[in-house]
């Protein structure tokens, strides 16, 4: 088992920065010549990208190291059920596109903090943009670079972690400062080289676990070895364990404390009427980070983007999912030498299995899965300061040009706070393992944040005063599920039943923890509503047309229910 590149990878590598170096200034170029608003045009690409061009931007974005790493690292640990963030997602998008995407169009929304500031008022804006800002510098953009440098630099020989860490972030910023148009046309050549290479390096993982077996270099034969070797990994929903299994977790039963770990973390059919729905419907739906690609669009060609996204979404599991748990069978049966056995190294390990030139690839293929969530990232952060805390409250006067500049000043300065803060880890990402990490901190404030947006949508009375309370709310009631509920109410109660999670305590799994915030929340959102006044005085006008979908949207629409219909139906 060879972990490093040798010089036909790095000749494959070159040829794709090349490649999307030289796309990405064909595309700057092009742009220049075009007379367009210099704001939208760098912010937003306003009119310019295409449905596949969204669509594409939009998984670009969201998939990077900590998919590739994690959720392979997950599928090896846990199997299938972990594609529920993926599938979930996929409907999810359908709902953004159907209802939450005419409401931001119809109104003329560019940012989520202007969203809070024409429902309710610019306190909640400020609010908002400020910690969104912290949020996307100090704990997504640093688990992006951090992870992605480690997981390249693992690859490499582990030798050059703060040059990879500087190459990544360079090609970040070369696309992002070329503006969101860039950003969008060069990510379709991302996630074309992140498919290509995901599912080469599926394909040879599947064909190593063929011929481990004694099978021949059989992709489909290596698959059905998987289901028969580990059917437990091809489990879309977890039982809840029972008494016997939690005293044998407590007597020291390594197998029943592995199982409850698996279930801390995927919580069976509970989550779907907790935290999944908030998870993905937050991410989606009411953040500047994702909804950005398609609030420059108009309402056919914004839903068209986002449903083709959601077909996409349906097959990332088979990209960084399956050679995860391709992984766990390797290493079960004695076939991943050196392999040390923790779940997230487990990606590396299978491409430590492919030939020169796929390898670089597959590093090719993550790389670009960083480079595009970098742009989009500092996109993000370039457009939140500029339009919504310098504009309104640095300098009002300022022209279109100047606000591009700040744009890109901005972009510079999150990129070196990045940077520092990851040069050493000063934030413990490796400790804690960066998907844990961005789960962790999201998490908090996830139930707040998306019971201001719906209710602020769909129902006339809620208020500034409600919105405000609903984020606290939401934030108190995260730490309490999580830090103290289990001290005051004990480990099995109406609302949850908490577990022991082999480190002498017990937890509540975090996806329970969320949905019941959330609904308190949505209850003292509620009340304080009734109670108060305003609310209708800023509510958005809605109408029955708006959300009317094209028979073209109708026909994505159902095939992809019927896909993870299909799928769940089968995985069950």
């Amino acid at each position: 088992m060879n972990n490093k590149l040798v010089m036909t990878d790095f000749i494959v590598f070159g040829i794709y920065f090349v490649l999307l170096a030289a796309y990405g200034y064909m595309i700057y170029r092009k742009k220049k010549k075009q007379e367009t608003s210099a704001t939208h045009d760098f912010f937003l690409a306003e009119g310019s990208l295409t449905w596949w061009a969204i669509g594409a931007s939009l998984i670009a974005s969201n998939i990077s190291a900590e998919q590739f790493i994690g959720m392979s690292g997950d599928g090896f640990f846990v199997g299938t059920a972990v594609a529920a963030y993926e599938w979930i997602a996929a409907i999810a998008l359908i709902i953004i596109a159907v209802w939450f995407m005419p409401v931001y169009l119809k109104n003329k929304i560019y940012t989520m903090p202007q969203f809070l500031k024409t429902r309710y008022n610019e306190s909640v804006a400020l609010i908002m943009a400020v910690f969104w800002l912290f949020l996307y510098v100090f704990v997504n953009l640093t688990s992006i670079l951090y992870l992605g440098a480690v997981a390249i630099n693992g690859l490499a020989g582990g030798e050059y972690l703060h040059f990879i860490m500087i190459a990544l972030a360079v090609m970040g910023l070369i696309i992002t400062l070329g503006g969101m148009k860039v950003i969008g046309f060069t990510d379709v050549l991302q996630v074309g080289v992140l498919i290509l290479g995901g599912l080469a390096t599926t394909y040879l993982a599947l064909t190593k676990v063929s011929e481990s077996f004694g099978l021949g270099h059989d992709a489909i034969a290596g698959l059905k070895m998987l289901f028969k070797d580990s059917p437990d990994h091809f489990k879309m929903i977890l039982s809840k364990p029972d008494s016997g299994t939690v005293s044998a977790a407590l007597a020291g039963d390594a197998a029943s404390q592995n199982y409850i770990n698996k279930y801390l973390l995927l919580p069976g059919i509970t989550m779907y009427f907790a935290g999944q729905w908030i998870v993905n419907l937050n991410y989606w739906g009411c953040n500047q980070y994702i909804t950005q690609r398609a609030l420059g669009a108009d309402l056919k060609t914004a839903r068209t983007g986002i449903l083709f996204a959601a077909f996409l979404k349906l097959m990332m599991p088979i990209i960084v999912m399956l050679p995860g748990i391709a992984a766990y069978v390797l290493h079960r049966n004695g076939g991943l030498e050196g392999f040390n056995g923790v779940k997230d190294t487990a990606y590396s390990s299978v491409l430590a299995f492919l030939p020169e030139g796929l390898k670089g690839l597959s590093v090719a293929a993550l790389t670009a899965a960083i480079v595009a969530s970098l742009a989009g990232k500092l996109n993000s952060i370039s457009t939140i300061f500029t339009l919504d805390v310098y504009k309104k409250y640095l300098n009002k006067e300022a022209d279109e040009n100047k606000q591009v500049w700040v744009g890109r000043l901005t972009v510079l300065v999150a990129m070196i706070l990045a940077i520092a803060f990851t040069w050493k880890d000063l934030l413990g990402i490796g400790g804690e393992g960066g998907f844990t990490f961005i789960q962790k901190y999201t998490g908090f404030i996830s139930p707040g944040v998306f019971a201001m947006f719906i209710l602020g949508m769909f129902w006339k009375r809620t208020t500034g005063t409600a919105a405000v309370a609903g984020l606290l709310t939401g934030f108190l009631l995260a730490i309490f599920f999580n830090s103290y509920a289990i001290n005051i109410f004990g480990t099995e109660t109406l609302l949850y039943t908490a577990f022991p999670n082999g480190k002498g305590a017990y937890e509540i799994p975090f996806q329970i923890n969320m949905g019941w915030s959330f609904f308190f929340t949505m209850l003292v959102m509620i009340v304080l509503s009734l109670v108060g006044k305003g609310g209708e005085q800023k509510a958005f006008v809605l109408d029955k047309a708006m959300f009317k979908v094209q028979p073209i949207h109708t026909v994505m629409i159902v095939a992809i229910l019927l896909i993870i219909t299909a799928l769940y139906a089968y995985l069950w």
